[in-house]
């Protein structure tokens, strides 16, 4: 497969490791605005609001939530707080716009401050523009937080002085006063909703699925806004890519940046996988090759997200036995297909933060099966035949709750998987408890995010943990 983009192999400095000691993928600095708007106070939106008063500049923070919903009780130094409020006239004297992830585009004031020029920068966006390190920036439906910690941790591991974090947890913006030589960040396709000058060294697309419907307008836009990671980059920046995803392909073509694609299948450039082994072959270089003997990483999902960190690790600057040391060395990230018991023969998965449909089936693909499978919470605006085709002939029981419970149900019982609908996750670890046999698995992959009965994904999967820790 030809990749498009790509110069045949052709370099000038792109070696593995030459992003070090370079600025390009940096921001070249220009004045902040004067007076700026953070919309949201949670997080992201508090991380911006201090780092921005500590350069001097005027902030106003506005949430429509009230201060105790929020748990505020004052306003940090140089900040002025408009908790509990919304709308156009919190644009008022204004020079930028910088909303945090949660607030939708269509948002009334961001509208308004569209019409009115203001320009609107998400927090990304922001601190891209702040730091004077290269920036490796990680996207996807699927897997950006294992590949981002794994990236991060191979960096480490090279002794370098490495920020870890965006959307996995830490918000980009931190890393400005951190002084790193390197900075990787999980990003979401809300934070690229608002970027302009973005321009990561090393931009990786793992994977597109549906996903965010109820926000993005269609899978298209979602797939457009996913690809506004590599809008900015430039000649000798490297665009990582998933060669076997049709949408994460087609989203690349035509990036500006020099190609690097990963998949299953051997190529005489880029990542492959192996028996026990992820190999990568870059041009003017000999075949590397990393065991997967050791890694606690499971299924063959994690194979895809280790194929696309041994490549971005590797173009960003980390020498190939930090690599491996990082491979061997990662645990499974919370909620994140982990096992988290063993009882009469059943093993009990936590994957709770298979949050849309393309998760949860590659959480059934880890399986052989049988599986009985705890799936519901909020519907995201997706179809699930894609978890109905994995769960055929798979899932000796389907048990649905929350909202989307119906929906699910009827996708999975129209391929003859049996259904049963329960009001709690607790009341579907027990019903599991009851009908699986030794040998069966017992998963939670909810496809859903899980904001009807719990505050995030990882609420709900320590609620599993504790269901199963609480049975007979």
């Amino acid at each position: 497969m030809d990749e498009p983009g790509s110069e045949s192999g052709k370099r000038s400095d792109d070696r593995p490791g030459a992003a070090r000691g370079t600025r390009a993928g940096t921001a070249s600095y220009m004045p902040l605005p004067r007076r700026v708007l953070v919309l949201g106070f949670r997080r992201t939106g508090q991380a911006v609001a201090a780092a921005l008063a500590a350069r001097g500049v005027t902030v106003r923070v506005a949430d429509a939530r009230p201060a105790a919903a929020l748990g505020v009780t004052g306003a940090p130094p140089g900040v002025e707080l408009r908790l509990g409020e919304d709308g156009p006239p919190l644009l008022s004297g204004v020079e930028l716009v910088v909303p945090s992830p949660g607030v939708p585009r269509d948002a009334p004031v961001l509208a308004a401050a569209v019409r009115r020029g203001l320009p609107v920068w998400s927090e990304i966006e922001l601190a891209f523009r702040l730091l004077s390190c290269p920036l490796v920036a990680i996207t996807g439906t699927n897997g950006k937080s294992t590949t981002t910690s794994l990236v991060g941790l191979a960096l480490a591991r090279a002794g370098r002085r490495t920020f870890t974090g965006g959307n996995l947890g830490t918000p980009l913006i931190t890393a400005a006063d951190q002084t790193p030589e390197i900075a990787v960040a999980e990003v979401s396709s809300f934070q690229l909703e608002w970027v302009e000058r973005l321009r990561p060294r090393v931009g990786c697309l793992l994977n597109l699925t549906p996903d965010h419907l109820d926000r993005h307008a269609s899978f298209a836009e979602y797939r457009e806004t996913k690809a506004r990671l590599f809008a900015a980059q430039e000649a000798h920046d490297f665009a990582v890519v998933n060669r076997d995803d049709a949408a994460a392909w087609g989203a690349a073509a035509g990036v500006r940046a020099r190609l690097v694609s990963f998949g299953a299948s051997a190529v005489a450039c880029g990542a492959f996988a192996g028996e026990g082994f992820v190999a990568l072959r870059l041009p003017d270089a000999a075949e590397e090759r990393y065991g997967l003997g050791r890694t606690r990483l499971a299924g063959a999902h994690n194979v895809e997200n280790i194929l696309a960190a041994v490549t971005v690790a590797r173009l960003a600057g980390a020498p190939p036995a930090a690599v491996q040391a990082a491979i061997d060395e990662i645990e499974p990230l919370p909620h994140r297909l982990a096992c988290v018991a063993e009882r009469g023969g059943i093993a009990w998965w936590d994957d709770s933060k298979a949050t849309n449909v393309g998760a949860a089936a590659r959480s059934l693909d880890a399986f052989a099966g049988p599986v009985v499978l705890l799936a519901g919470g909020v519907d995201k605006g997706g179809a699930y035949d894609a978890l109905a085709a994995r769960a055929r002939g798979k899932v000796r029981l389907a048990l649905v709750f929350g909202e989307a419970a119906d929906r699910i149900g009827a996708a999975l019982a129209a391929v003859g998987v049996a259904v049963e609908r329960v009001r709690t996750l607790e009341q579907a670890v027990a019903r599991a408890a009851a009908v699986a046999a030794p040998g069966d698995t017992a998963l939670l992959a909810p496809a859903c995010a899980s904001f009807d009965m719990f505050a995030d994904y990882a609420a709900r999967g320590r609620a599993f943990r504790a269901a199963v820790e609480a049975l007979p």
